[in-house]
């Protein structure tokens, strides 16, 4: 069932020139994070997709890795259906290791998908983004959250601004309100949703691309704690032989 991973389709060096042009500060971090190497997960179908999610949702992801491929591996060669989900045994599913909740949040997105709400990804592709996030959070454990991902990182939708991630907000926080790499973040210093949005404005119709810089600003303040740390070391050494 495994299938490479595609390139978005939209236009990000078009993307990435034009937040530049909109917004110096973001311009900025462009430049240090590099290229936009976003590329999208496979995706058969939705229910597929929010099958993962499920699995998932409060595990770290060696954990929720192994559950997943159990889960799949109930499926045999073939691709998850509607239809194929609702007939696996609750023991079998149990025995994968999926809690009670997620058990029943599986059975949920079985009946929601042969009942249309979750439709097929043909028909998917159609609807708008606050459609999708209408369709799909009607399925029990699936929050708006999820959905942006999945607009995000599996249908490649440019638009898509996550103002719940903590990701995004702490690299707006580090990008435009000075944060401190090393400091212990507190939720005052992380701007409110109505912050971001407004900042966003600039960002339009680029929101996705805008949002993946914002994790990379993480991730560039993650990498620079160990540098300081082999820095003052170095320092220190250099002070000790000093005569």
């Amino acid at each position: 069932m495994a299938s490479r991973s595609r390139s978005v389709p939209y236009d990000a060096t078009l993307a990435c020139r034009t937040l530049a042009a909109s917004d110096p500060k973001l311009a900025r971090l462009i430049e240090r994070a590099g290229p936009y190497t976003l590329r999208l997960k496979p995706t058969a179908s939705p229910l597929e997709a929010l099958l993962e999610s499920i699995v998932y949702q409060q595990l770290n992801g060696r954990a929720a890795q192994t559950i997943h491929g159990r889960v799949l591996a109930l499926f045999g060669a073939q691709h998850p259906t509607p239809e194929a989900l609702l007939r696996l045994p609750d023991a079998a599913l149990r025995g994968a290791g999926l809690s009670a909740n997620k058990l029943a949040a599986l059975r949920d997105l079985g009946e929601k998908a042969r009942s249309g709400v979750v439709p097929t990804l043909a028909h998917l592709r159609k609807l708008d983004d606050a459609e999708i996030v209408e369709h799909l959070t009607q399925v029990r454990g699936i929050g708006v959250w999820t959905v942006e991902m999945l607009l995000l990182f599996r249908l490649g939708r440019p638009n898509v601004l996550p103002v719940g991630d903590y990701g995004v907000r702490k690299g707006y926080a580090l990008t435009f309100l000075g944060l401190d790499p090393d400091a212990r973040v507190q939720p005052a210093d992380l701007p409110t949703a109505e912050i971001l949005r407004k900042r966003a404005a600039r960002w339009q119709p680029w929101c996705s691309v805008a949002s993946w810089y914002l994790w990379r600003a993480c991730d560039l303040a993650a990498q620079a704690k160990p540098l300081k740390k082999q820095s003052a070391a170095t320092a220190q050494r250099i002070t000790k032989r000093r005569p």
